[in-house]
Order: C-alpha cells, then sequence, then structure tokens
C-alpha cells in the first residue's frame, strides 16, 4: 500500500526521496536522505530504524548493495521489510522481504530505485523510474513528484492515498526541502501545492540559516 523512490540528481549531487500511501502520516516513517551521503526508503510493516541504519552504513563508505546486505542480515522481521537504497556514487540496490505476499516490485534507473507494495500492478514502479529519467532538466524535488503522480497514475494502491512526502538534502545537516501531507483526501495533489509555495522559497529559508543578518527586517506600520 506504498510506493516510493530514492534518488541522486546527477546535475547537483543532491539526494532525496519521496513517497505516497494510503495511511497516516507517512513521511515520519519511511524516507531519509543525508547530504553527501544517500537516501534511504523502508516500508512495508515499516521499520524506521532502518532509515537513520542505512544512512549511518552509507556514510560509512558502503555501496547501497553493501547497505542492504547488511540491514538484511540476523534479522528476524526482516521478511516484513521492503527497501529502497542509493549511495553517493549513484549506485542503487533493493529489497524484498519474503513475507509480503501482495503485488509488489521494483525498478532502477539512472540515479534512481522505485519500490511498491500492496500496489495494483508491477509497472508502478517502472512508470515512477521513467517519470524520474524524462524530468533530467527539473529540480530534484520536482522530479520526485513527478514520480510519486506517474507512480499513481499507472495504478498506484488499491486504497484510497491519503499521506505523502518528499526529502531533498543538499549542501547542509539540514533538509533542503522537507514537505509533508499527513492526511488528507489528494495528498499528491496537496504535496504539488505545497510544492509549488515551496519552491521560490528555497533560497530565503537556507539564507535565513546560514546568513539572518543579511535579510532585512520587515516593517510594521
Amino acid at each position: 500500500m506504498t510506493f516510493s523512490l530514492v534518488a541522486r540528481c546527477n546535475r547537483t549531487g543532491m539526494f532525496g526521496a519521496a513517497v505516497t500511501t494510503s495511511s497516516i502520516g507517512v513521511g515520519c516513517r519511511v524516507p531519509y536522505a543525508r547530504e553527501g551521503v544517500g537516501a534511504v526508503c523502508t516500508q512495508h510493516r515499516t521499520d524506521p530504524r532502518l532509515g537513520p541504519r542505512g544512512l549511518d552504513l552509507l556514510a560509512a563508505g558502503k555501496s547501497a548493495a553493501d547497505t542492504v546486505a547488511e540491514l538484511t542480515a540476523d534479522d528476524s522481521t526482516i521478511g516484513w521489510r521492503q527497501l529502497a537504497v542509493i549511495d553517493k556514487e549513484g549506485g542503487t540496490a533493493w529489497f524484498h522481504g519474503d513475507r509480503i505476499k501482495s503485488i509488489h516490485a521494483a525498478a532502477e534507473g539512472d540515479g534512481c530505485c522505485a519500490i511498491g507494495n500492496i500496489i495494483r500492478n508491477e509497472e508502478v514502479p517502472a512508470a515512477m523510474v521513467a517519470a524520474f529519467e524524462a524530468s533530467a532538466a527539473d529540480p530534484l524535488a520536482e522530479r520526485l513528484i513527478l514520480a510519486l503522480e506517474a507512480g499513481d497514475a499507472a495504478g498506484g494502491e488499491f486504497r484510497l492515498l491519503k499521506s505523502a512526502a518528499v526529502l531533498v538534502a543538499h549542501e547542509h545537516s539540514f533538509p533542503l526541502v522537507d514537505l509533508r501531507v499527513e492526511f488528507d483526501r489528494a495528498p499528491l495533489t496537496e504535496l504539488r501545492y505545497l510544492w509549488e509555495i515551496y519552491r521560490p522559497q528555497i533560497n530565503d529559508y537556507v539564507r535565513r540559516t546560514m546568513d539572518p543578518d543579511s535579510i532585512p527586517y520587515p516593517e510594521y506600520e
């Protein structure tokens, strides 16, 4: 009942992840990204501990494949999990636990990897990858959202989507983009709405953090 994507922008080196599902508040459980390191998505009876652990392994120099291998070793619950990982070189890897009985699939592309479970058909991740690859000139957050929209258009999941999130890491320890729709009847529409508002303000929010003295103080009458 979830489909997601991890990705690296080949132009900028940004890392990101995006996800949507029919349960509430997916943004705090599934997507993880760290500047200069990579990104991880963990889903299907989600273990949110796997995201930070995966990023730490990537930071230690592990490849995406090695990271998945370590995350899935010696874990009695791993059969319930689904993973997608991208490393600093753009290498990707994925994992489907053997207890996932629904339709599930994965697809890898240039700087991206998509996964889905409890989806209508196995083509959903492939459609996400195709949309991501076709939008290489766009900002990473835009490409991630386009991928979610393409996954939904390709069949999505069986139940009504209710939450969605997009996360992008770049240059700093804090996210460049971290937008979440916690509970909505049309979360992908709402996510795009939030992104279109936030997109022209991104640099201002970074500037407020890194150089607050450079921002004129607002005057009020």
